[in-house]
């Protein structure tokens, strides 16, 4: 049976490893889009790991130009953009379903998330698939993985506060 192909919108790669592993039955693209990262150093940091992983699971990687967007200390605007332009992505590209892995962090709101995907899902005509990533130790399981592959864990979101 051929997978379901699925737009994942990455937010780092330590986020991105325990997601991708329970993703298994899809065939999965990763997109980066994050705006709100500063500053540029540390965007072309997270997105170099993003390239590492890519690697090491043989997952294709889309990688959008860096353009800052002041986000800072508003999550739900934040979230909101980079679901968007994913979104617009995924149906512009033909993927059947998109999903994001902001979810596994215990600092992101599930519930948040589940919302916008289905708003933006819903604008676009594009299948969300909500989770909380982050439940049956997703966030652990992300750190273990950090370790085992070497990445870089960043110590906040991207943005400014």
């Amino acid at each position: 049976m051929q997978k379901r192909k699925l737009l994942l919108h990455c937010c780092c790669a330590p986020c991105s490893t325990a997601v991708i592993e329970r993703l298994d039955d899809y065939d999965i693209t990763m997109y980066f889009f994050n705006p709100n990262i500063v500053p540029p150093e540390e965007y072309d940091k997270r997105l170099g790991e993003q390239r590492k992983l890519s690697a090491i699971c043989g997952i294709k990687l889309i990688e959008t130009p860096y353009n800052a967007v002041n986000v800072s200390g508003d999550c739900e605007r934040c979230i909101a953009l980079r679901l968007d332009e994913t979104a617009r992505y995924a149906k512009d590209n033909n993927f059947g379903i998109f999903t994001t892995t902001l979810s596994v962090s215990p600092h992101k709101d599930a519930a948040l998330i589940n919302r916008l995907l289905s708003d933006k899902g819903k604008q676009y005509g594009v299948e969300p698939l909500c989770a909380d990533f982050k439940k049956q130790d997703g966030f652990k399981r992300s750190a273990e993985l950090s370790r085992e592959y070497g990445l870089y864990r960043q110590n906040y979101c991207g943005c400014k506060l």
